[in-house]
């Protein structure tokens, strides 16, 4: 029999059918289903202006389809780990790398945008992978230390596999097109699918139903908020009416799924729940934190880099080299000593390390862009990857996990999955506009530095509220 504490943490066998599960054959299946995620996410980049070329539309057209997949990603995190608490988590993680290969062969053979976008949603079937993994992780492994040690090592590879994937996606797509992309991301999926299946031991949370009539009103309010994120994003070119719109829609279907939830026998998100420390600090200190810091990385970064007026003018491949491959070394290797290290000195206090070394690193990014060297960016690029990507982000994940109630521990991990997606939409679309208003000009060094700065007022702010997030006691080795 497994005991499981008040925050869930086993602290016996794991459930399930009651064979050995060996932890190396669990941490390979777990890893491959990962990277198949992540490829879906980083391995593309390369591929877009070919994708456009060959489908005969724009970079917009293409950018339609992106929007797509991380929407699609952002709903489906809201619910499929619930659904993987009452009908098996092996199954669902199992049946999402398996639509994501169906999602992969239609993007493969698509042969307009409009087949492409229904590939792209189906791929983003997937978006729960990291959190899932986690859960089940967490259920066969019992020792605090070593389940953080682990969870560091899986998180990890969400922020980028050392950035070998762009670089074989841009290998690919040269000498083959883009559609070669899609036909690896299939065949890793494809592996990880038939690996969950054999080397993974399946697990519930104990009787109760899946609430689809509040996993439908979550989907639609989160998904339209991600919409409304996407056109304010386009700044001048945005469809304000739109905007509104979306913002209206979002709030009616969170309105009606506060009501619902209080109403039904087996909620996806108990009311009571969404109120509880554990809960809400949580997830705001995740889309502040994301806000503050995805679009400095993910964006401002690259583009100084490319810029030939303000910035160094690299190529778009140099620029990678120097910034985005580096960032993803750096927190690979950083992650699982974090996650070590959360569970040695406490998930709090390793979290506010790492978000002040997040806050640090970009004020160094900021005050060296007018340096305009390459090496400024890559100690830069080194520093934001040990302490976002290899600290920060790992614990906010492990957050994720061990605060979750032991009845419903797939709740939390997807309301927080979620809270990243919608803090990455919602970062290109606070600090772009910050950056525009204060410098429209092109070529202005300032409004890089002023969009960062901003960065890291959010950061900070995320900084203090992380101190409201409770101890999880259980997934913390004692003295």
């Amino acid at each position: 029999m497994s005991a499981t504490t008040a925050e869930g943490f086993t602290t016996g066998p794991a459930q399930g059918s009651g064979r050995p599960v060996r932890i190396g054959a669990l941490m390979t299946a777990l890893l491959v289903a990962c990277f198949a995620f992540q490829l879906n996410a980083s391995m593309l980049s390369p591929a877009l202006a070919n994708m456009a070329a060959t489908l005969h539309t724009s970079a917009a057209g293409i950018g339609v389809t992106q929007t797509a997949f991380f929407t699609s990603a952002a709903v489906f995190s809201l619910f499929l780990p619930r659904l993987g608490d009452v009908v098996g988590r092996r199954k669902v993680l199992a049946g999402m790398l398996a639509l994501m290969v169906v999602g992969c062969v239609v993007s493969a053979l698509a042969t307009n945008v409009p087949m492409l976008f229904v590939g792209r949603i189906l791929q983003g079937v997937c978006g729960p992978t990291v959190p899932l993994c986690l859960i089940m992780l967490r259920r066969e492994v019992v020792e605090p230390k070593r389940y953080g040690t682990l969870l560091g090592v899986i998180t990890a590879v969400n922020g980028g596999i050392a950035g070998v994937d762009s670089v074989a996606g841009g290998f690919l797509t040269d000498r083959f097109g883009f559609a070669a992309v899609f036909w690896t991301m299939a065949a890793v999926a494809a592996i990880g699918s038939v690996l969950v299946a054999g080397l993974t031991r399946e697990s519930k949370a104990g009787a109760g139903r899946m609430d689809w009539p509040g996993a439908l009103l979550l989907a639609v309010s989160v998904g339209t908020m991600l919409l409304a994120l996407d056109e304010a994003g386009k700044l001048a070119a945005a469809n304000w009416g739109l905007f509104a719109a979306y913002v209206v829609v979002s709030a009616a279907a969170f309105a009606l799924f506060w009501r619902t939830e209080g109403r039904v026998a087996h909620p996806l998100v108990a009311t009571f729940h969404l109120r509880r420390r554990s809960t809400w600090p949580l997830l705001l200190v995740t889309l502040l934190t994301m806000t503050g810091v995805f679009a400095v990385m993910n964006g401002l970064v690259p583009a100084f880099a490319q810029d030939a007026a303000a910035g160094t003018g690299m190529s778009a491949q140099a620029s990678a080299w120097w910034t985005l491959t580096p960032y993803a070394l750096a927190g690979l290797a950083m992650g699982p000593l974090a996650g070590r290290l959360a569970a040695t000195f406490g998930y709090g206090r390793v979290l506010r390390w790492g978000l002040v070394g997040a806050v640090v690193s970009v004020a160094f990014v900021a005050f060296t862009l007018p340096l305009q060297g390459r090496v400024w960016l890559l100690v830069g690029a080194v520093l934001l990857g040990v302490t976002y990507a290899g600290v920060a982000n790992i614990v906010l994940n492990g957050l994720g996990i061990v605060l979750s109630p032991s009845e419903n521990p797939g709740f939390l991990p997807g309301l927080n999955a979620g809270a990243f997606n919608l803090g990455s939409g919602l970062s290109f679309a606070v600090l772009d506009a910050v950056q525009t208003a204060t410098h429209p000009a092109a070529g202005s060094v300032s409004g890089y530095v002023s969009a960062m700065i901003a960065g890291i007022v959010l950061i900070a702010v995320a900084f203090g509220v992380s101190f409201l997030i409770p101890k999880p006691s259980a997934a913390e080795a004692r003295a």
